[in-house]
């Protein structure tokens, strides 16, 4: 083949593909884990997919302090300033839904129309959570009946950090599933992907990266659940965990872990479906309310007065 007729579009015989070089997303950054340790990830077939970081307990540490220095900033942007950030998430998945279609396909051994569907699902429920960032105070706050001259007001607030254990057979739309509701609330997090499937979710971080959230609030490690686990689970600047992705000796483990410093822990909950209906169920489960009383004033005979 000439030269002239690979510049207008051609591939030269013996041409080598470019293989992606998956990393971690860390404080808004993708570091190759500091260990330099990589394992091998196969399709559902035992094919050879692509080398991905195995993270060590230091990668857990560097998300943490990333997640904790994220967490002001986060926290305290308006919900609808979050909701848009996560509307624009789904919007940039559209953009790349056939690189996700595929990578979702070759992890979970689907069909590219079955894999379609989840990454359908997967962008909607973006755009579910998206919508819920300013409503969720309106269910779970409110002002309470008081016997006396006061206003006593409950607003949720977000609990901080948390780690969550990604569920390890659903690669995508589990994987939004838990990470969607903690960061729709204002939380951080940090992320162990399915150790068997984790490319869908490294590849999310690109995504993430070019979606507005600010750097930290996602930081997305591969590799063992029971090597990182036990270390952020006992960690000190970790407020919570949730254990979707863990199995039941793992999850027992963490959970006396996180006792140590009463982290709030959700524990395993089995879902048969994942395009069900969420609820808010996991949006609940990382906040905390707060409950202000204010003095309405002095009572006179011709009524109330503020």
């Amino acid at each position: 083949m000439s030269e002239r007729s690979v510049e207008k579009g051609g591939s030269a015989a013996g041409r080598l593909s470019v293989f992606k070089t998956y990393k971690l997303y860390v404080g808004g950054k993708f570091p190759r884990s500091e260990s330099g340790r990589v394992y091998e990830v196969t399709d559902s077939k035992g094919t050879w997919l692509a080398n991905a970081p195995l993270s060590s307990r230091k990668d857990a540490r560097d998300a943490v302090v990333a997640a904790r220095k994220a967490f002001g900033g986060w926290s305290g942007a308006t919900a609808y300033n979050r909701g848009q950030i996560l509307y624009r998430v789904a919007e940039m998945l559209e953009g790349r839904r056939e690189q996700f279609v595929r990578e979702v396909g070759e992890a979970e051994g689907l069909s590219k129309t079955k894999a379609a569907a989840v990454v359908d699902a997967a962008i909607d429920r973006w755009v579910w959570y998206a919508g819920w960032t300013d409503k969720i105070s309106q269910i779970v706050g409110g002002a309470n009946p008081v016997a006396g001259p006061f206003f006593n007001l409950s607003t949720p607030e977000p609990t901080g950090v948390v780690t969550v254990v990604a569920p390890q057979d659903s690669s995508f739309l589990g994987l939004v599933s838990v990470i969607a509701p903690v960061i729709a609330t204002g939380n951080t997090a940090v992320v162990i992907t399915s150790e068997k499937a984790p490319l869908p979710a490294l590849s999310l971080g690109e995504v993430l990266a070019t979606s507005d959230l600010p750097g930290g609030v996602v930081n997305i490690l591969s590799g063992k659940a029971a090597e990182m686990g036990p270390h952020l689970a006992s960690h000190q600047d970790v407020n919570a965990i949730d254990l979707a992705g863990a199995d039941a000796a793992l999850a027992k483990e963490l959970e006396i872990a996180a006792a140590d410093n009463l982290k709030r822990v959700l524990r395993p909950q089995p879902v048969d479906d994942w395009t069900a209906d969420p609820g808010t169920a996991r949006m609940t489960a990382f906040l905390e309310t707060k409950t202000v009383w204010h003095p309405t004033g002095s009572l006179g005979a011709g009524g109330s007065s503020y």
